[in-house]
């Protein structure tokens, strides 16, 4: 790293202490929403994103007079223009981008030979299309800044793989696989990558499996769950690290929990 870019860097990430801009995807629910929360207690200027933009609208007015700094914009992680649109506003609106935290995610599980075709390409468009996105988006944004940091939210099942989860679990070993790449890409360190693999956690995740069976079987899966603000700490634990400090990698579980 040359003098010039190592100032560059120090002065983007001049302390834990020092207020960052973090844009969040799918911030109306669950995870999304408490890394906001979490966040902007924290000092941190967060840019909202999502479809539902009544949440949004109440999460950041929440934010707001609370006395934290929060904005949103309507985000389709599946629409690179829409991306394109939401880090160019974040921009515009703070000044910079200095964490993109990429975690929209579904999981409409199901049996392979269910055959649910239009599921497995959303869930491709979602989970790995939508974090391409984001990272095609913001980072120009972070190599203009000399300085950057992408957060990844997987799962364990980027580490393993259970019946009806085929698709959803290869969805996740590809965030693993995109985020190892993008880090090895920057041997400077001027770009941080950490990847999130949260266990069996409180959201709306499992609403939107559609197949019976795997419904069932999630119900009981999900009896014992991580509350959504636990995985938000392991964030800010990452964000708030020094700039000569990369997070790569961070599992949470339940205590107790195999899965």
């Amino acid at each position: 790293m040359t003098d010039a870019q190592a100032q560059a860097q120090a002065q983007a990430y001049a302390g834990a202490d020092a207020g960052k801009v973090v844009a969040v995807t799918g911030a109306s629910s669950g995870i999304g929403e408490a890394t906001a929360r979490r966040l902007a207690a924290d000092g941190h200027r967060v840019f909202l994103g999502a479809r539902r933009t009544e949440r949004l609208d109440a999460l950041a007015g929440e934010i707001t007079a609370g006395g934290g700094s929060a904005a949103y914009r309507r985000l389709d992680v599946t629409d690179a223009a829409d991306v394109n649109a939401f880090v160019a506003a974040a921009r515009e609106r703070y000044g910079r981008v200095d964490v993109m935290v990429n975690n929209a995610g579904v999981m409409p599980l199901s049996p392979l030979d269910a055959l649910r075709v239009e599921e497995w390409d959303r869930t491709i468009d979602v989970n790995v299309r939508g974090v391409l996105y984001g990272i095609a988006a913001a980072l120009p944004v972070m190599r203009a800044q000399g300085a950057g940091h992408f957060v990844n939210v997987a799962s364990v099942g980027a580490y393993e793989v259970s019946p009806t989860a085929a698709v959803y679990c290869a969805s996740k070993f590809a965030v693993r696989a995109i985020s190892e790449g993008l880090r090895q890409e920057s041997p400077d360190g001027s770009i941080r990558v950490t990847l999130v693999s949260p266990g069996v956690t409180e959201s709306e995740l499992a609403d939107g499996i559609a197949d019976p069976a795997a419904r069932e079987a999630m119900k009981a899966y999900r009896a014992v769950a991580l509350p959504a603000a636990a995985i938000a700490a392991a964030i800010a634990y990452a964000v708030s690290q020094p700039a000569q400090v990369d997070v790569n990698e961070i599992v949470v579980r339940p205590a107790g929990s195999a899965q």
